[in-house]
């Protein structure tokens, strides 16, 4: 359990990149849409790479194989855990900064649970009265954040967060129960390749690809800046490939529910880091008396969550 949550820990370190750059695109005039999608084609051709180097190309070849053969499962699962997911944050950076994001983010651990009922798994229920400890932590900054802004933001801050709370681990979810091939509905993917982290993103990235495509169709935003392209490459790396490998490696790492609980719980890290990031890099206020007790029973749930799970 140590090394799970050690990996989803560093995993919340580069996560919390995405929260400090997309509010830097957003303060500099970045279209949100853009800020989302060209992560993704980023991170399409880094994996490539990496599984090339790493794998060879018969690793590309699999994979090619692997999503033509299950190219609606992969395009639900893409969609789900990573386009409406990201679109979602990123909207959201235009009206949050990326702390207050980052805390709201931590809905995900209410979310998981939910989750894994919904896919018919056990979930210990001594852990959920620290998760309402999590959330009472997320409602303390909102609350500070609707002080010092206004009700109309907070609402476009925090509600896309919410919905993307859920989507990410439908979408992760979705790719486990295949791997397990336990489920009637969902199709038994068993391969090789899957049991690669960086495969594995890959497969969800060009599942991906069609919810992007169609969500420029219908936005038709302004061309994106060069300072966009370079910050959103730069999301690709430290969050898409680096920290999402690194959280799906420890996720599938996990054979039992409440494993998988606790990986995903040590995404609360990502506030601190987020916090101390925006601070240090775009020199944002330290929050109020009110915005940090938030904060701190977000991470307290956090520990007394994992306690809970492990004991």
């Amino acid at each position: 359990m140590i090394r799970l949550v050690s990996i989803g820990s560093l995993a919340a370190l580069f996560f919390s990149s995405t929260f400090i750059l997309n509010r830097t695109m957003s303060l500099q005039g970045g279209h949100w849409v853009w800020t989302a999608s060209l992560r993704f084609g980023f991170m399409l051709i880094m994996l490539v790479v990496l599984l090339l180097i790493t794998q060879g190309k018969k690793a590309i070849k699999d994979v090619k194989d692997i999503f033509l053969q299950h190219w609606i499962f992969w395009i639900i699962a893409g969609s789900v855990g990573f386009g409406v997911f990201y679109a979602l944050i990123t909207f959201s950076s235009q009206y949050a900064a990326g702390w207050v994001i980052a805390t709201t983010w931590q809905i995900t651990i209410l979310a998981t649970p939910l989750v894994l009922m919904f896919f018919g798994r056990t979930v210990p229920a001594k852990g959920l009265l620290f998760t309402g400890i999590i959330f009472i932590g997320i409602v303390l900054v909102n609350v500070e954040y609707a002080v010092l802004t206004s009700l109309r933001e907070v609402l476009l801050g925090a509600l896309p967060v919410l919905v993307a709370a859920f989507a990410y681990p439908v979408g992760n979810q979705l790719v486990w129960e295949a791997r397990l091939g336990h489920s009637q509905k969902i199709p038994k993917i068993d391969h090789p390749i899957v049991e690669n982290a960086f495969a594995r993103v890959l497969l969800l990235t060009i599942g991906s690809l069609p919810f992007w495509a169609l969500l420029i169709i219908f936005t038709t935003p302004p061309a994106p800046t060069s300072a966009q392209f370079f910050n959103t490459a730069l999301v690709a790396l430290l969050s898409g490939v680096i920290a999402t490998t690194l959280f799906l490696y420890a996720r599938h790492l996990c054979r039992e529910s409440f494993e998988i609980a606790a990986v995903d719980a040590t995404q609360s890290m990502e506030v601190i880091f987020s916090l101390l990031g925006e601070i240090i890099f775009l020199g944002g206020a330290v929050p109020s008396l009110l915005g940090m007790a938030g904060v701190a029973l977000t991470i307290i749930g956090l520990i007394a969550y994992m306690r809970s799970q492990t004991s």
